[in-house]
């Protein structure tokens, strides 16, 4: 059997060290020691805290949509925006559509503050048109402004995370279909 990654996590390092022996008593392994790349997630771990960020796959997805070089911006979307499935804008090239909506959704496992729009313009994939590909164009710009933003974890002693969530209660204006209700 061949396992070509595996990664070993807990609290205490005793438990790691002897799941390592035990592993090492069995198997041919090679230990790489502290984690800091995995899957297009860069691992910092530093003495504070653990942070996980996407910034080399970000950077990569920005050229891939032809906006690496673009000005950044401090926000999401436009205030208020309302898109529709209707549209009646130009069609846009709905492969690269699907493919930066794709890469946006992977990115959203590191940075949540972008899941909502990520969300939003994922409904047009089926038909993308300007004013949808304009949205993820704005949304590539607040990319660009926060390349090296991620998920960071307090090391403190006994400490838990907490986590706050928010719910947009006339389901972000979806003029296409909010027939169903949202359940947490």
């Amino acid at each position: 059997m061949y396992v070509d990654d595996l990664i070993v996590t807990s609290m205490c390092t005793e438990d790691i060290n002897s799941f390592k022996h035990e592993m090492a008593d069995r198997f041919l392994i090679s230990n790489l020691n502290a984690l800091s790349y995995y899957l297009g997630i860069e691992v910092r771990q530093r003495k504070e805290e653990l942070m996980l960020n996407q910034s080399v796959y970000a950077s990569k997805l920005l050229e891939r949509s032809g906006m690496a070089e673009c000005k950044p911006c401090v926000t999401l979307m436009e205030e208020r925006l309302k898109l529709t499935k209707a549209s009646t804008a130009a069609k846009v090239d709905a492969t690269l559509y699907r493919s930066i909506i794709d890469g946006l959704r992977y990115l959203v496992y590191m940075r949540p503050d972008i899941a909502f729009v990520v969300g939003y313009v994922s409904r047009f994939m089926e038909d993308p048109r300007e004013d949808h590909w304009a949205a993820v164009k704005r949304l590539l710009r607040y990319v660009k402004g926060t390349v090296d933003q991620g998920i960071v974890f307090p090391k403190i002693g006994g400490s838990r995370l907490q986590l706050t969530m928010f719910s947009d209660a006339d389901m972000a204006g979806d003029i296409d279909g909010h027939q169903g209700v949202l359940s947490v």
